[in-house]
């Protein structure tokens, strides 16, 4: 029987409000052309506009509670911003910090860390990510010595790892899985940028040589794959985001071109397609607000919810931006229009945090259908 209260599973006045700032805010604050402009750059994101998420909106300490800078609300509300940051491809270390770390540092149930990262996070001026994880620090190896834990090993396609100012670090020891926190500044940690197919999210090779390392609360393994799924759900959640874009945007080119005297929206060829897109998005919302609301609850159901969402919001994000592309003709392949910047999001969210083939091997597990 599932432990997740229906009334997750639908929108709140609050959150329909959160939304509409939301939307707003992104519309004057991350136009494509800006886009562009980081990744010309290289910086990864608007440093000011980091700022102003977390002075004007409180985006950074939604879901943190209030002992900790933050506002106290619940990740369903933080999935509202992952869903038009989504929808406006914003370019921010939003997942890494809000996310990633974030839960990291609230699993571990460390309250001296809590209390040194957690408020800097919500008042934006400290970004984080975590290294590690996916292969509970199997690349990582830290050990005591007379002068504190030292760390060294090396995690590659970290998120925004160049940027952030504080690593999350899963690292094995003599007794298993341990979690250290890693700041900038530290001797012995270099990066290298990764050259990714979505430049909106940056990624690093970071490599630890003696690196000193601050241990972080107990049980790692619990805490990274439980903080991965997390960040499943709140990537279903800007996958979902994104798709209604990329159909928007469509539907709105589709009324407006004409051929043969007729808009091609007309056409029955094109009216299928679209309702079938619209179906599909649907059914990607269901999944990611089940696993939302799976994060939300703390259900023990959220490892199903979250690779189900995986495999669900990844498709569909692939499907809406290859119809973004071709519904807009010629015009939709050219580097002018921001249509290939959502499939490149879309190609890339689709392998993060483990591809869709992976997700249904581990729902077969999970699920006990391997051995049918």
């Amino acid at each position: 029987m599932l432990d997740v209260d229906p009334a997750l599973l639908g929108d709140t006045d609050e959150r329909k409000q959160l939304r509409e700032v939301l939307r707003d805010f992104f519309t004057e604050a991350a136009a494509s052309e800006d886009v562009r402009e980081h990744l010309a750059t290289g910086r990864g994101h608007d440093a000011a506009l980091w700022a102003r998420m977390a002075t004007e909106l409180g985006v950074q300490g939604l879901a943190i509670p209030e002992e900790y800078g933050g506002s106290g609300f619940s990740f369903a509300e933080l999935a509202v911003v992952f869903e038009e940051a989504g929808r406006a491809l914003l370019c921010a270390p939003l997942l890494s910090t809000t996310v990633l770390a974030t839960y990291a540092l609230l699993l571990s149930g460390d309250r001296e860390a809590c209390a040194r990262y957690l408020p800097g996070i919500a008042a934006g001026t400290l970004t984080a990510t975590v290294a590690g994880f996916d292969d509970d620090g199997g690349g990582l190896r830290a050990t005591p010595g007379k002068g504190g834990w030292t760390g060294s090993g090396t995690a590659d396609f970290v998120l925004d790892g160049c940027g952030a100012d504080l690593i999350i670090v899963a690292a094995r020891t003599a007794d298993g899985a341990g979690l250290f926190a890693c700041e900038r500044g530290a001797e012995g940690v270099t990066r290298t940028a990764r050259t990714v197919l979505d430049g909106t999210r940056p990624q690093a090779l970071v490599t630890f040589a003696d690196t000193p390392f601050v241990p972080i609360g107990a049980n790692a393994a619990a805490i990274t794959g439980r903080v991965l799924d997390i960040g499943r759900a709140a990537l279903a959640a800007e996958q979902v985001g994104g798709s209604a874009h990329a159909l928007d945007a469509s539907v709105s080119y589709v009324l407006q071109r004409r051929q043969f005297g007729r808009q091609i929206g007309s056409f029955q060829a094109i009216k299928h397609r679209l309702a079938d897109l619209l179906v599909e998005i649907e059914a990607a919302r269901s999944a990611a607000v089940f696993a939302v609301a799976c994060v939300t609850a703390s259900s023990r159901d959220l490892p199903v919810a979250a690779s189900t969402a995986k495999v669900v919001c990844s498709g569909v994000y692939s499907r809406a931006t290859a119809e973004y592309v071709q519904l807009h003709g010629g015009i939709g392949f050219t580097w002018e229009h921001p249509a290939h910047l959502y499939l490149r999001r879309a190609r890339a969210a689709e392998v993060l945090f483990g591809t869709a083939g992976d997700h249904r091997a581990r729902l077969g597990g999970l699920l006990g259908l391997n051995g049918v």
